[in-house]
């Protein structure tokens, strides 16, 4: 095993000549110039930092030398012994004694101990021991640097060993511990380990400007938020509490059942029983929603137009609102109703679309009497634009060839309850209300807003076949064979000698067609026009409607109703038809060409 000591040993043949030994000496001083290596000097140490007492292996302290030692015991020359009195005399060669070590340099200034490392005790740990067997110089040794680190066994360590740079450095981390535990620590707080709080992290002012126009910015929304739902929640708990009278609502009522005067009052589709009390507050009527809620009682009561009397008790306005004589504005239209007002056979008169729009929203207010006219009526389906009564577009071009004919509108008006048409609008405003809501019912039935249906007829022209079926039979099974009939002949290029188109135009409506009826000059008889009529003769309903768009397959061509109940028979073959014919006849429902 080399431990690279060959310095302080003899030349001998082993270890090379003198020229190689000394640099090698050299190579040691220039490293020992530097700090001391700490795992190699934790090799010469005990684990609790101490020195090694004696031995070969304990740290040496090199005192200074005397330069002119060198000259004077040149290196390789043995048994010059030491001038008297010099540190490196063995024992008794000046007076007997030992000599004492020179005392080691102080630090620059009192630090405390760095400290130690995990696993090993501290470099400077105190005086080194001597060892209790000196060992003789050699005369190569003499010349050292003051701090030079020397492994080898040839003298006894003559005091501390110091490292100014390491002093420097722990002085240094103290006061960096001391400056960051005054400016960070609270009072009284510990410092964690005996070394000190580590150095506190450098903040930039702006990054902590940021930091706290964030936080300010945050506190700023989560305030309006807190504020904001807690007025929600304040106002929603409020109205609740205020509806089931928890503030006292207020219970006042009228006593005059008679009233003060009228007043129209408009009721929304879907409105509450509060609601309604609380827009009948507004137009004066009852003294207090909670008075008319409380007369109601919960029954159920119709969306529309009203005729009321204003400071009315509570009790009274319900009355008047479950009772249909005050409503104004309502009007129901059957299927296969016709625009205008016709008598039939029998006497009786059916009143028009025209006629009960204008008894519906003709009222007496205050002797005052306000309203449409059914000539108004009838005025503006002549000579207002198509776009202005709403017509639809499907159906834009048949209404434009007829301008000035008032029956260009047939059939545009579907047939169901109409609740709410404004009194207070103008005939046209009336006429457009009611035909472009009748487009969008008819779309929900089915009808196409554009193109041909499975019959291969336009939307406008199954309108108006719907409305032939609608007239011709009074059974709604019967329905899709007559439609079948129709489109049949249509294919045929057979008129369609419908009676019901005959009677749209005759004053006096009867399904047993004679006389001068046949051979009347008119676009809707289809006994001496082939097709379809120009226009729908009636309100079409669902039923008929769907039962047009897409008919059943059959040949039939012809068809009688032949007996009061309305039994209809459908055929291909004419000469069967007039077998059915004279069965009508023979049960009465026809006396026309009867056998």
């Amino acid at each position: 095993m080399n431990d690279d000591r060959s310095e302080g040993r003899p030349d001998d043949p082993g270890h090379g000549d003198r020229r190689e030994q000394q640099e090698r000496a050299a190579h040691r001083r220039r490293r020992s110039d530097g700090h001391p290596d700490p795992e190699r000097l934790r090799y010469f140490t005990h684990g609790d930092g101490a020195p090694r007492s004696g031995g070969r292996h304990g740290p040496r302290a090199i005192p200074p030398q005397d330069p002119g030692a060198a000259r004077r015991n040149p290196p390789g020359r043995r048994g010059n012994p030491p001038a008297a009195g010099s540190p490196w005399s063995p024992p008794g060669a000046d007076d007997g004694r030992r000599p004492s070590p020179p005392p080691a340099t102080p630090p620059p200034r009192s630090a405390p101990p760095a400290p130690p490392a995990q696993g090993r005790g501290p470099v400077d740990s105190g005086p080194v021991q001597q060892s209790a067997t000196p060992h003789e110089p050699r005369p190569e040794q003499r010349v050292r640097p003051p701090h030079a680190y020397d492994p080898a066994p040839s003298h006894d360590p003559p005091g501390l060993f110091s490292d100014s740079g390491r002093d420097e450095y722990d002085r240094r981390q103290t006061d960096a511990r001391e400056r960051s535990a005054q400016a960070e620590a609270p009072v009284g707080a510990s410092t964690g380990r005996d070394r000190g709080p580590l150095p506190a992290r450098d903040r930039s002012p702006k990054r902590s400007a940021a930091a706290e126009r964030r936080r300010r910015r945050r506190r700023v929304v989560i305030s309006i938020a807190v504020v904001f739902m807690v007025v929600l929640i304040g106002g929603i708990g409020y109205a609740g509490l205020r509806v089931v009278g928890f503030f006292g609502a207020d219970d006042k009522d009228f006593t005059n059942t008679a009233g003060t005067a009228d007043v129209i009052v408009q009721i929304p589709q879907d409105a509450t029983l509060t609601k309604f009390g609380e827009i009948l507050t507004e137009n004066d009527v009852v003294a207090s929603v909670n008075a008319f809620t409380t007369a109601a009682g919960g029954e159920p009561i119709s969306a529309g137009f009203y005729k009321l009397r204003t400071e009315i008790p509570a009790s009274t306005a319900v009355a008047m609102m479950t009772n249909t004589e005050n409503r104004v504005g309502r009007v129901v239209i059957p299927e296969g109703l016709q625009l205008d007002t016709k008598e039939g056979i029998d006497g009786k008169t059916t009143p028009g679309i025209f006629a009960r729009v204008a008894e519906a929203t003709t009222v007496d207010l205050n002797g005052e009497e306000s309203g449409v006219t059914v000539e108004e009526l009838a005025q503006a389906a002549a000579t207002a634009t198509p776009q202005e009564l709403g017509v639809p577009s499907w159906a834009t071009d048949a209404v434009t060839a007829l301008t000035g004919d008032h029956r260009r509108i047939e059939g545009l008006i579907a047939p169901t309850s109409w609740e709410a048409i404004d009194p207070s609008q103008t005939p046209v405003q009336m006429l457009n209300y009611l035909i472009s809501r009748s487009a969008s019912l008819f779309a929900q039935w089915g009808l196409p807003e554009s193109g041909t249906s499975a019959s291969n007829l336009t939307p406008y022209q199954t309108l108006v076949t719907a409305s032939v079926v609608e007239r011709e039979v009074n059974r709604a099974e019967d329905y899709p064979k007559v439609a079948r009939v129709i489109v049949n002949r249509l294919g045929d290029d057979q008129a369609l000698q419908m009676d019901s188109t005959v009677n749209y135009t005759s004053a006096i409506q009867n399904i047993d067609v004679a006389g001068d009826d046949f051979t009347a000059a008119t676009k809707w008889n289809t006994y001496q026009q082939k097709g379809l009529p120009p226009t729908p003769i009636g309100a079409v309903g669902q039923p008929a409607l769907q039962a047009s768009l897409d008919p059943p397959a059959g040949n039939w061509l012809y068809f009688v109703s032949v007996d009061q109940q309305g039994t209809t028979l459908f055929t291909e073959d004419f000469e069967q038809h007039k077998r059915n014919r004279q069965q009508a006849c023979d049960n009465g429902v026809l006396k026309t060409n009867c056998g």
